[in-house]
């Protein structure tokens, strides 16, 4: 495991909590609903070759959120000023799910902060045919059934997902989903105007990285985010689910490395 820090940045008078690694340019990875896993075994794989910072959104366990701070129109402005304080000029923007949808709103409102956008099973666009599931209808367990294509190909699948959380780990799971229906609840996990400024990347390098099978966001919206930013393109890996970084590692790293600088 490459040698990380976890470290806390002041912004806007809130702490917020971050994991950093590596040597390089930068990598920002943004996390999604379930909140920040830690330092994933893909932040090893990138830390050979970017300084990755795997920062824990506003609000969600361990970090503050601004009394503000009530939209994810809102959530996008202060990740701007989190890249501010951290002294980040630029960088690749790396997200999954809503962290994914993050990192796209930002790369609309500054595209010169923006090398290069990796979205992972992304929400934001709304599909045409079917849905974005309702993940918080189905709940924690329910979300989790649909979220893997074999939960035997998640090498931690146990340390992330399976065990008995303590009820310090409860707690957190209250808290960040809390967090999440008050970023994605209205309009649920897409906002109807970012397919309107996506053109905007038109220099943007973008890459969809997405498992054929993921059962909460449809093919569909990789498509869609293809079809609006004119420079992306899209892989696509077979037998897995909605966490392609965690199901199939070596097919997923295989598509980052096609993609990023060596």
């Amino acid at each position: 495991m490459a040698s990380h820090q976890e470290l806390q940045v002041t912004v806007a008078g809130a702490s917020i909590r971050y994991l950093k690694g590596g040597a390089g340019p930068a990598l920002l990875a943004l996390h999604s609903v379930e909140g920040n896993l830690g330092w994933l075994p893909l932040y090893d794989e990138l830390a050979r070759r970017f300084t990755v910072y795997a920062p824990t959104h506003p609000g969600f366990a361990g970090s503050d959120r601004p009394p503000w701070l009530e939209s994810f129109f809102d959530l996008s402005r202060f990740y701007l000023w989190v890249m501010l304080e951290l002294g980040l000029a630029n960088g690749t923007l790396m997200g999954h799910f809503i962290g994914g949808w993050l990192a796209a709103e930002m790369a609309v409102m500054s595209p010169t902060v923006v090398e290069r956008l990796v979205l992972i099973d992304a929400a934001g666009v709304r599909p045409r045919v079917g849905e974005i599931t309702d993940i918080f209808l189905h709940g924690g367990d329910g979300a989790r059934k649909l979220s893997f294509f074999d939960v035997k190909q998640v090498r931690d699948y146990e340390l992330l997902f399976g065990r008995k959380p303590s009820p310090e780990e409860r707690e957190a799971h209250i808290i960040n989903r809390e967090a999440a229906i008050r970023y994605c609840w209205k309009p649920y996990m897409h906002d109807p105007v970012l397919p309107e400024l996506l053109p905007r990347l038109r220099a943007t390098p973008t890459l969809m990285v997405w498992g054929r099978e993921d059962r909460i966001a449809p093919l569909e919206c990789a498509e869609l985010y293809r079809a609006a930013i004119p420079s992306a393109r899209v892989a696509v890996i077979d037998q897995c689910g909605h966490f392609p970084h965690l199901e199939r590692p070596a097919e997923f790293t295989s598509a980052l490395n096609t993609f990023l600088p060596p």
